[in-house]
């Protein structure tokens, strides 16, 4: 399983960088908020197809009431991104955003793992992480540069 996430993670790596290039021009064509809403749209229509067709129904929808409302901030933080990535992209390169992009998630999940944010186990940040992250930020400020 391992693997497969690895695997994954990649996919979506890709993923996100071909959605920065092609969100911002779809943003520069229809407007971001309306960019914004038709992806969305489009998200919704497959995500409920794959949770049909693999768990033959709403699956764990019918806990939604018990969740913590907390948890639900990962709606928030899509439209956030999205949004972002949008309005940023036709300004400032996608190189930019996706380099400032990984470094705001590179900082976020130092923090959340440190202090075990969300339930998330604590893993503090060693002299070598701190190093990476430093030099994530300073590439993520170069690719600013044109």
């Amino acid at each position: 399983m391992s693997g497969l996430a690895v695997l994954l993670a990649v996919l979506g790596g890709l993923a996100g960088s071909v959605q920065v290039a092609v969100m911002g021009r779809f943003g520069g064509r229809i407007g971001v908020l309306e960019a914004l809403a038709f992806s969305t749209a489009i998200q919704l229509v497959i995500s409920i197809a794959v949770m049909l067709a693999a768990r033959g129904g709403i699956g764990g929808l019918r806990q939604l009431g018990s969740t913590p409302v907390w948890m639900w901030i990962g709606g928030l933080m899509g439209f956030t991104v999205v949004t972002s990535i949008t309005f940023a992209q036709p300004r400032i390169g996608a190189t930019a955003v996706i380099g400032i992009l990984i470094a705001g998630q590179l900082v976020m999940g130092a923090v959340i793992d440190r202090f075990g944010l969300f339930g998330v186990e604590q893993i503090g940040i060693s002299p070598a992480r701190a190093v990476g992250i430093g030099l994530l930020g300073i590439g993520a400020a170069l690719s600013l540069v044109r």
